[in-house]
């Protein structure tokens, strides 16, 4: 079992990345509660990880904090949740806010995650709520900012747009999405930022 790494960044396109650990470079998923923290490529960094083996391929997804890999197993044993599903929840809202929905027992909030309907929101909150008040302290978002990717603009945006859709958006939402928070300074983390931002909150 591959529990941590700590390597190089070759490059970063969300929700995927490469780590160059000591001449073999590690493919890893990851969510944007992640990405919004990770350094510039060609900097070192260490990820906590998780390898789901399946029969088809074997996924290592990455973290930069431990309550974010506990979160994301915890997810991983509700019925009907899979990995591309609990990366898309820790994508659209940190470990608190959605502590804060299933104790609160917000529907309507955690329908807006990209593949969350009704009947999934209310199955989160039956079978996450006594997991949640088990999850470590400090599992908030950290404070650094986001790191550009380069590559102009119209890359940033397509990059973005192109992220939302692997999250489960669909292509032509994920493009509304991008377009209406673009304002062509932005990174495309920013971009991602900004527009899942734009459709957590009311």
């Amino acid at each position: 079992m591959i529990g941590r790494l700590r390597g190089q960044i070759v490059y970063k396109q969300p929700p995927q990345l490469m780590l160059d650990v000591g001449g073999v470079g590690y493919e890893l998923e990851a969510p944007m509660s992640t990405f919004y923290d990770l350094p510039a490529v060609g900097e070192s960094v260490t990820l906590v990880t998780h390898l789901a083996v399946r029969e088809d391929a074997q996924i290592l997804y990455g973290f930069l904090r431990e309550g974010d890999r506990v979160l994301f197993r915890s997810l991983l044993k509700v019925t009907g949740v899979g990995a591309r599903m609990a990366l898309a929840i820790l994508s659209g809202m940190d470990a608190p806010h959605f502590a804060l929905c299933v104790q609160q027992e917000d529907v309507t909030a955690l329908c807006r995650l990209p593949g969350v309907g009704k009947k999934t929101a209310q199955r989160l909150i039956v079978e996450m709520r006594d997991r949640v008040d088990s999850l470590p302290p400090g599992i908030a978002r950290g404070t650094q900012s986001p790191t550009p990717t380069g590559g102009g603009k119209d890359s940033a945006l397509a990059d973005a747009v192109s992220a939302l859709t692997a999250l489960g958006y669909k292509p032509a939402e994920a493009n509304r999405m991008a377009r209406a928070v673009d304002d062509g300074a932005k990174t495309s983390e920013e971009i991602i930022r900004a527009a899942l931002k734009s459709v957590s909150t009311p």
